[in-house]
């Protein structure tokens, strides 16, 4: 049979910027759970399906500002503690449960005693290290592609200057090429949150502001992914009109869409790509499929409740260990039963086969409904769900690849190859989205997060104009003006507004936020000043670069004035250059 669809999991890896920046229950220990529970979890069983010569092929995204952490060697060394710590709290517990003669116990306490002591040996001996390099060599072997993102996750839709939406995605990418030798093609925009060109300013001449998608086609991005909704409601051009009016930070924007008023919308479908803009062929969407989605997620019937799995909230209280498993729906957590680590991977086995299944089911009735079309399914998904929430979603995923890479009628593929050789037929306007509640910005600008906005907005005026006053600086000016960018980038992170409106680390986030603010703003006034640095003002820059050192090629003068351009420098594009 041949292959009537494509399949792409795109595992979208992100954290906040926490190097040094408090421990437990906020902070690095973030990072170190992740690469214990997720990172290096799934880079074992990718190297495991290439070693056993599964044919696999999936889309990794990693954040840059993840990838600066990752391959920081202070977090390495931190990381080593970490595990080594753990195993170490494990192997008390086995002595524990011994003398309180609880064989079970004592049991489970071994197994994560050997599983945290297998995360140390794989992390120095296997991977030597370097888990940006482990990617970096599967996506030169051609089993993964590695997409980009903005460069601190920074939330595109919602700055106010182009300058800053220009120097979120062109730092990213720079930090991509310098960690992985080549230049993306695949993006995910932060928080799935995309903003189509729109005419801004009510008073005097309107200025028209770039749609996202201009900016990636400039640097020779391919393709991009959405939220279900936003493709499904989407418009394809020619079919639908419309002129809003919408708040923006509380001042009102105007959108331009030149669309024909007298055709009806027509909606769109996940199971196909579609060009964005007014250039076809450059750069396309990918909505995220949300029946394999809720498969996952779904809080009635998806997989990571299972009964038989890990219950992720309910720990020891002496070692922090998670002794026990969910046990089914309304059970109390001081109820939940032990954990049976071998019952556990039975169901990650059966589950996989099931997921493979419907996969199948989807592609092969697409086909049938549309005329043996070629359908593709974007199954999108937070990396950090796998391992650290879901303690058996990487062997489940395992247990996909392989059994996918079986098929008969599905092809694993990845993002950018779905362009390439499945380019779309079509193109749709896009409204303005997210991810977010209601699929909208409200997740991150609302009553509890408003007050962030307008620091930020005035940080990113402050900076055009320091990109103004030295177009060309050498020497220690130009290393303050660059710290300056940073604490620019860092501020901006979607994440600050996010964990604030969430509650899930509202005063952390606050605190964060706060402190890049103040930073950007001591460093900005140190720039503003001329002649040289004084002592002290030495002592904050060597404290900052050392203290936020993410980007050590960032050039400040990414952030030069652009309102209305979102072209390279003299106007040229990477696709152009490149043919």
């Amino acid at each position: 049979m041949s292959k009537i669809g494509g399949f792409t999991f795109v595992l979208h890896s992100h954290l906040p910027y926490a190097r040094q920046a408090g421990m437990w229950p906020h902070g690095e220990e973030w990072l170190h759970e992740a690469i214990a529970e997720t990172y290096l979890p799934l880079l074992e069983a990718l190297y495991d399906l290439d070693e056993e010569g599964v044919p696999y092929q999936l889309t990794v995204g990693i954040t840059p500002i993840l990838g600066e952490q990752l391959a920081d060697p202070l977090i390495a060394d931190h990381f080593v503690h970490y595990a080594a710590e753990r195993a170490a709290w494990a192997s008390n517990d086995v002595g524990r449960f011994e003398q309180a003669g609880d064989a079970t116990m004592r049991d489970l306490a071994r197994f994560y005693h050997h599983w945290y002591a297998r995360n140390l040996t794989s992390f120095n001996d296997r991977f030597g290290g370097d888990l940006i390099g482990a990617f970096k060599a599967l996506q030169d072997k051609g089993r993964i592609e590695i997409s980009t993102c903005a460069a601190t996750h920074g939330y595109l839709p919602l700055l106010s200057r182009d300058s800053s939406v220009f120097g979120q995605i062109q730092t990213g990418v720079d930090a991509y090429v310098r960690r992985f030798g080549r230049r993306p093609t695949a993006i995910w925009l932060p928080e799935c949150a995309y903003r189509p060109a729109i005419l801004e300013g009510q008073q005097g001449p309107s200025v028209r502001r770039p749609g996202l998608e201009e900016y990636l086609a400039a640097q020779g991005i391919r393709v991009f992914f959405s939220e279900t909704h936003t493709v499904e409601g989407g418009r394809p051009v020619g079919k639908a009109a419309g002129e809003a009016i919408g708040p923006y930070g509380g001042v009102p924007r105007r959108y331009a869409v030149a669309l024909a008023p007298e055709e009806q919308a027509e909606p769109g479908t996940t199971f196909q790509p579609y060009w964005v803009g007014d250039a076809p062929g450059e750069v396309a969407v990918l909505g995220r499929n949300n029946r394999t989605g809720q498969q996952v997620w779904s809080g009635s019937f998806g997989y990571p409740g299972d009964a038989a799995y890990r219950e992720f909230h309910r720990k020891d209280g002496v070692s922090g260990m998670q002794y026990w498993r969910i046990g089914g729906p309304g059970v109390d957590l001081g109820d939940k039963p032990t954990y049976d680590p071998g019952v556990a991977l039975a169901r990650t086995s059966e589950h996989a086969a099931h997921y493979v299944a419907l996969v199948e089911e989807l592609l092969v009735e697409y086909s049938r409904e549309n005329n043996g079309q070629f359908g593709v399914i974007a199954s999108n998904y937070d990396t950090e769900l796998f391992g650290h929430w879901w303690f058996e979603g990487v062997d489940w995923l395992k247990g996909v690849l392989r059994g996918l890479a079986k098929s008969s009628s599905v092809e694993l593929t990845t993002a950018s190859r779905i362009i390439e050789e499945h380019a779309p037929q079509r193109v749709m306007v896009l409204p303005e989205g997210s991810w977010g509640a209601g699929g909208s910005h409200f997740t991150w600008l609302n009553v509890d997060t408003q007050w962030m906005w307008p620091p930020i907005h005035a940080a990113e005026t402050r900076m055009e104009a320091l990109a103004a006053r030295y177009p060309d600086a050498d020497g220690e000016r130009r290393d303050l003006l660059n710290q300056v960018a940073r604490e620019l980038l860092l501020l901006q992170s979607s994440d600050w507004p996010f964990l604030v409106t969430t509650g899930q680390a509202k005063e952390y986030a606050s605190q964060r936020f706060t402190e890049h603010c103040d930073r950007f703003n001591q460093l900005a006034d140190l720039a503003e000043a001329d002649g040289p640095l004084d002592e002290a003002g030495r002592r904050l820059l060597e404290g900052l670069r050392e203290r936020d050192n993410p980007f050590p090629n960032v050039d400040y003068r990414v952030f030069v004035a652009r309102q209305g351009d979102a072209s390279l420098p003299g106007g040229a594009s990477v696709a152009a250059a490149t043919g």
